[in-house]
């Protein structure tokens, strides 16, 4: 073998092995496929975040910026796959190792039955954060009825793409909007839909050994692009694609889930989050290529 085959051979090992910490999503061994045009959403600061492609099973499967500080996700960006949307609840609930350290193959692990280092607990939330706290429930931004694979449903189940959602609002609203979003794009999606769902904050914790531990969302907001659905669905359907957004309080009341369009969302979310001007939650605001003559845009 000669040297320039033994550093190509290296280099392709290096980037197979490459931690779920990445300095971007330029790859797609760093989750670029979960992204619309592999592009993540543009204008958010991101000075502390934790860019972190979420592996399982040695396999990219989805995309988390992660806030360090306040332990939870910004925001989980994923594909969607078409499913029945059945939840299932014994996949084991797992942690970021690379977030603490750069060893490891880049997987995330199911947490521990003994003692598991502080190192840890410095970076992300950890079970104990939720055992004790009677109005929370865990969350997930990437839910596991939006997947279909088996190791794509367990990969949902990281503390990292999970927020502290009050209960009713999590068995209610927002559950019930996740479900009319699957059969949406079950149904009259025709290629390949990209969400992205994250959360606002307003400084409050939960606490725990009377330290600040994990941030309480005030808001949890989604978006989809799918640029190829079905152009003869009904018209109140049709006027969802290829963009839509939600928003909702996370609240025990005042809870409904507020359909609107993307650009909406994004002003919304520059009043609320540390982003500058220019977020853009899609490449090109997901504008969809049309089969249609320009003078019959408006009928689409």
């Amino acid at each position: 073998m000669n040297l320039t085959l033994s550093l190509a051979v290296l280099l392709s090992v290096m980037v197979v092995t490459t931690a779920t910490v990445v300095e971007d999503f330029n790859h797609v061994e760093r989750c670029k496929d979960s992204l619309y045009m592999g592009t993540p959403p543009r204008g958010i600061i991101e000075t502390h975040l934790k860019k972190i492609c979420q592996r399982y099973a040695d396999k990219p499967r989805y995309v988390t910026l992660y806030d360090t500080r306040k332990r939870i996700p910004v925001y989980s960006a994923y594909t969607f796959k078409k499913t029945e949307g059945d939840r299932r609840v014994d996949y084991p609930w797992m942690y970021e190792p690379q977030l603490a350290e750069t060893d490891g193959n880049g997987n995330m692990l199911p947490f521990p039955t003994g003692y598991l280092h502080m190192k840890f607990e410095d970076s992300q939330a950890v079970l104990e954060d939720y055992s004790d706290v009677v109005l929370y429930e865990r969350g997930h931004l990437n839910p596991d009825q939006h997947q279909s694979d088996p190791h794509d449903r367990a990969a949902t189940y990281s503390l990292t793409n999970v927020v502290p959602e009050i209960r009713e609002f999590n068995i209610g609203p927002w559950r019930e909007h996740e479900e009319r979003i699957r059969v949406r794009l079950n149904n009259y999606c025709r290629g390949t839909a990209y969400i992205v769902t994250g959360v606002t904050t307003a400084g409050h914790m939960i606490r725990r050994n009377n330290q600040d531990r994990v941030a309480i969302p005030e808001d949890v907001w989604s978006a989809y692009c799918c640029t190829e659905y079905d152009r003869n669905a009904p018209h109140d359907v049709r006027i969802r694609f290829p963009t839509q957004a939600a928003l909702a309080k996370n609240a025990k009341e005042g809870n409904a889930v507020h359909e609107m369009t993307v650009q909406d969302l994004e002003n919304f979310l520059k009043t609320r989050m540390d982003v500058d001007q220019n977020l853009q939650m899609f490449y090109d605001n997901c504008i969809s290529p049309s089969p249609l003559p320009l003078y019959l845009h408006h009928t689409i």
